[in-house]
């Protein structure tokens, strides 16, 4: 654990679902309702060193927070997943986390391109 890590210190109270090699909370600053994040418990930096058991809980928990989601809320109709790798790809806190975005019928007027609207001009292809 990291002492000056936002995510080493989540207080238990605040976690919506703890396995044994990661959790889920709900986004402190949402795109959308319900947005979460899954995390592992140790603390790495970035995805692409996260262990193989780590991928697989992490995956488990993305589909449990989804069923989650889509029982709480008819609403949601599509989901963004993703991670930011580095600070040149918007990390901002530097331990691993991936979000788990809810998406619903016109919450935007164009969603073509989903995750390739990080680059603004890239996104419609």
């Amino acid at each position: 654990m990291k002492k000056e890590c936002f995510f080493c210190s989540i207080k238990p109270e605040k976690k919506i679902v703890d396995g044994q090699l990661a959790f889920v909370i709900e986004d402190d600053f949402p795109v959308t309702e319900f947005h979460s994040l899954i995390i592992p418990k140790r603390h790495v930096v970035s995805y692409f060193d996260l262990s193989e058991q780590e991928l697989l809980e992490i995956n488990k928990l993305l589909k449990e927070r989804k069923e989650q989601i889509l029982a709480k809320d008819e609403s949601v109709t599509g989901f963004n997943v993703g991670v930011n790798v580095g600070a040149d790809a918007g990390q901002s806190i530097f331990h691993v986390h991936v979000h788990l975005i809810p998406r619903r019928k016109g919450d935007v007027a164009e969603p073509c391109g989903g995750v390739r609207g990080v680059i603004p001009h890239k996104r419609n292809y």
